[in-house]
């Protein structure tokens, strides 16, 4: 009977040591701790790794928000939430978070996949903007319904296609290209942009300078203007008009007739 009362006393402390490191720790929320070794994994609210796009669903009540969340061979997300928190100066503001075994090493969440969060917002979104997570702000001006475009670090405005190095800056900001890409204008005018784009590949690319070169992967873009920026439509990088004209036979052949050929590298 004493051998009985002395185990349950060292297991209430081992329990309540465990719980008060867990506090200690910052976790904000704790599933349960078992008293088996081996079998700890704390529940952490969390929030996306990355937000990959947002769009609107219900008439534009609603927000479907894609976000990249860890995963794994176990459980590795729960409760996932979208919820509206606040909605300011023409600004919605929402909040995308789950709980997750991702900090504990053990866990086994090294992978990720892509989850859909929706939030309500009870009226149509209108012409405001939406800023997720106090980070990623996404604008309707300039984007394809029910897609929002998402700003850029020169903000939400579009900037109108011009012959221009800002121009051209936005250009390759809407193009599904690397982070680390640099640009070579080739032609333009009030309509049509030839870019040719090179990203710097390497075991680690950041800055300029950071071991990282200039002749890795390279393609030759061509962007039509709308009224929200230039658009890409599409690559090739044959020397001259004729690759080229068989995409884009309304190009003006003096944007093309004297491109060389692409050294991708």
């Amino acid at each position: 009977m004493g051998q009985g009362k002395g185990q349950s006393s060292i297991r209430m402390v081992v329990l309540g040591a465990a719980l008060a490191f867990l506090v200690g720790c910052g976790t904000e929320t704790v599933e349960t701790v078992e008293e088996t070794p081996g079998a700890v994994a704390a529940w952490t609210l969390a929030a996306p790794i990355r937000i990959d796009g947002v769009r609107t669903a219900d008439g534009g009540r609603s927000l479907v928000v894609d976000a990249e969340v860890p995963d794994g061979a176990r459980d590795c997300v729960r409760g996932l939430r979208g919820e509206l928190d606040t909605v300011e100066r023409g600004t919605v503001y929402v909040r995308v978070t789950y709980e997750t075994r991702s900090l504990d090493r053990d866990s086994g969440c090294t992978g990720t996949r892509r989850v859909e969060a929706t939030v309500k917002l009870g009226e149509p979104l209108s012409s405001r903007r939406v800023m997720v997570n106090s980070r990623d702000v996404y604008t309707p001006a300039g984007a394809a319904p029910p897609a929002l475009r998402k700003c850029g670090e020169n903000g939400c405005d579009p900037t109108p296609p011009r012959c221009t190095s800002a121009s051209y800056q936005q250009a390759v900001n809407d193009t599904d290209i690397p982070k680390h890409t640099s640009w070579e204008e080739r032609g333009c005018d009030d309509t049509w942009l030839v870019l040719d784009l090179s990203t710097r590949m390497g075991p680690v690319c950041g800055d300029v300078g950071d071991g990282c070169s200039s002749s890795g992967v390279s393609q030759r873009w061509f962007y039509r203007a709308e009224t929200s920026g230039w658009r890409p439509v599409t690559t090739n990088g044959d020397a001259g008009c004729a690759g080229i004209h068989k995409a884009l036979p309304e190009l003006p052949a003096r944007l093309c007739g004297s491109l060389p050929r692409l050294d991708r590298g």
